[in-house]
């Protein structure tokens, strides 16, 4: 008989319109959905998409300032520019390739090229508002879900010029979101920080960068830099750099104002460049010594860049300008005149430069026959290594589309890392135990990386030894108990992370894992409660007698049920850096002698609570018990 074989015919042919083509594939003009805990979550690309068309307009020279409001989940953003012309306030946000910035004469080295940007805001927006206020009069065009929903007629107005956007992120698409102001200030600074003079309020917040990225550097360096930032300015390019007293290599590159977390063909000829430069300078030292350390930005500006996607975190384009120079050229050019010029003037900053240098290659051979035992140990490890299970997918698969869900598990004990390993995807997650607790790096070289067993495998198993290009996992989820122990070990491996690889949580890879405390289920239904809170609103709802489960260690949850924690409903928490204090000063302070100041925080923060059940708990068989919660 012969097999039934699928008809395509012109029946299986679709046409979708704009705005149905958006919402169906969102990752092709917004990267990933996310909720709101990774920098690069879709809810933060819709509000640069927005901002991004005010920056253009200030960049024309046309509004020195932009408000941005944001409450729950509405975003306001006001700019004082041109404002959309009146007869095309509809067209510019719902008709696909339609747009100023295909003009030259309106718009050069724009960030937005393709007029997607506020299509798909308003595609992916349960409620979408579009004002344009132009010589005293005003325009409003309201949306839902991209279909207009009321098309006003022009009114008169008194407001300053400009256009204001309000939109309400559609919860069919981003589930349980959350903005958070750290990524929105430093996505705010940033526009500052590559367009001087320029005002954002956020929130009653005013950001303002007099300096550009000199500025960019002083407020994001880890603790003080080794010399004054060498600050150098061209036509269409802007760099600054420093070196700083700890590891790796840690870069911010821009392109017409929009940051390149991905870097791209400008980051990539910087880097080459100014270890060049610098290698020529003295006549002598590696590369590697060179930049290790470095902190550095990068500004360029190219005519109709191309990027490798819609959200322009990576820049592809090999010209500066259409037939125009290389950006290799353009980059390498520059800095052999003007960072060459400046080395032969500045003996100070010299001499301090090349002091880091030195100390660089000193380390980096003390290294070398550590390292050499430390992979062979390694690689024999790793044949028989049982407290790594591999995923299939990694990050460093770049052709792969579900390389972003790439994770890795670092656990406490075998029983959390069996319940985690029995019910995760084995194509993007992976679980590495821990012996017990890891020990505390704090004031160690990195020869204790290579020394340290578990240390030179959690490193092998990230694939970071040499770079961050390389890394195996998009995200480093640190799963412990919710006890005073699973919290030491939790402070163990951050510790470790900030000392060695403190572009790890910089670049925002590092999460901590929020599991259930409690289960309270009847016969019909079962709930997770993930604090008191929860877990008292779960006792009214269920009704008489629910049965409660008090988790006590992630080993108490059954791989069953542990499915549903680190599936599409994983609970994540970032770990975030604060602006306020530096890297040393936060590990001195939790990791360092045991202060008074600590001693006084513990006491604080550290508390012992009852924790009381409803009168009908009693039935259960439940005591009243007592539980430690660190805050």
């Amino acid at each position: 008989m012969a097999e039934n074989k699928v008809q395509y015919t012109e029946d299986n042919i679709r046409s979708l319109d704009w705005k149905e083509h958006i919402r169906m594939r969102p990752g092709m003009y917004i990267g990933k959905l996310g909720d709101g805990t990774s920098s690069d979550d879709g809810i933060y690309v819709l509000v640069k998409e927005v901002v991004d068309n005010s920056i253009d307009e200030f960049v024309m020279g046309n509004g020195k300032r932009i408000s941005v409001k944001i409450n729950d989940d509405v975003v306001q953003v006001r700019d004082f520019g041109r404002g959309i012309p009146l007869g095309k306030v509809k067209d510019v946000v719902s008709k696909m390739n339609t747009g100023g910035k295909y003009d030259s004469r309106a718009f050069k080295k724009s960030v937005g090229l393709n007029g997607v940007g506020t299509k798909a805001v308003n595609a992916l927006s349960s409620e979408f508002l579009v004002e344009s206020i132009r010589e005293g009069e005003l325009k409003k065009v309201l949306f839902t879900r991209g279909e207009v929903v009321d098309d006003l007629p022009l009114e008169s107005s008194s407001q300053e010029n400009g256009t204001r956007i309000i939109f309400k992120p559609d919860k069919e698409i981003f589930k349980n979101f959350k903005f958070r102001d750290t990524y929105l200030e430093k996505m705010f600074w940033n526009y500052c920080y590559l367009n001087r003079n320029l005002t954002i309020d956020f929130n009653g917040r005013k950001f303002i960068s007099k300096n550009g990225l000199k500025d960019l550097l002083e407020s994001n360096m880890d603790g003080s830099p080794l010399y004054p930032i060498v600050h150098i300015e061209g036509d269409d390019i802007e760099v600054a750099f420093t070196h700083s007293r700890g590891y790796g290599e840690d870069y911010s590159s821009f392109v017409n104002g929009q940051h390149t977390t991905q870097g791209g063909t400008h980051q990539g000829a910087f880097r080459e460049a100014i270890a060049k430069v610098i290698k020529e300078f003295f006549n002598k030292y590696d590369p590697v010594d060179i930049r290790q350390g470095i902190v550095a930005a990068v500004s360029i500006k190219v005519i109709e860049p191309v990027f490798e996607s819609q959200t322009k975190t990576k820049l592809g384009s090999t010209e500066i300008e259409p037939n125009g120079k290389s950006v290799r050229g353009f980059v390498m050019d520059f800095l052999k005149e003007k960072l060459d010029n400046f080395l032969h003037k500045n003996l100070n900053v010299v001499q301090q430069m090349e002091f880091k240098i030195k100390q660089s290659e000193k380390e980096r051979k003390e290294l070398s026959g550590i390292r050499k035992l430390a992979r062979e140990r390694a690689k024999k490890v790793s044949l028989h290594n049982k407290k790594l299970r591999d995923c299939k997918i990694h990050f460093s698969d770049f052709k792969n589309e579900r390389r972003e869900e790439t994770s890795i598990f670092i656990t406490e004990g075998d029983s959390a890392s069996g319940s985690i390993t029995k019910c995760r995807d084995v194509k993007t997650q992976a679980v590495f135990s821990l012996r017990g607790k890891p020990l505390n790096c704090f004031g160690l070289t990195k020869k204790v990386v290579y020394e340290n067993e578990e240390f030179n495998l959690i490193q092998a198993a990230l694939n970071i030894e040499e770079d961050m290009e390389s890394l195996r996992y998009n995200k480093i989820i640190i799963a412990t108990d919710a006890d005073v122990d699973g919290m030491h070990i939790r402070l163990l491996l951050l510790t470790f992370f900030l000392r060695f690889f403190p572009d790890l949580v910089k670049k925002n890879h590092v999460f901590i894992l929020q599991t259930p405390l409690f289960r309270v289920r009847n016969k019909k239904e079962t709930r997770y409660c993930y604090d008191e809170e929860e877990r008292k609103d779960a006792i009214n709802n269920l009704g008489k007698n629910p049965e409660i489960t008090r988790f006590k260690g992630l080993g108490e949850i059954s791989p069953d049920e542990f499915k549903y924690f680190i599936g599409d409903d994983i609970r994540l928490e970032p770990v975030l850096m604060s602006k306020s204090k530096s890297i040393e000063e936060i590990l001195i302070f939790y990791m360092g002698k045991n202060t008074p100041e600590r001693q006084g925080f513990i006491i604080d923060n550290l508390k012992v609570e009852e924790d009381y059940f409803l009168e009908d708990t009693e039935q259960n068989g439940w005591d009243k018990f007592k539980y430690f919660r660190w805050f």
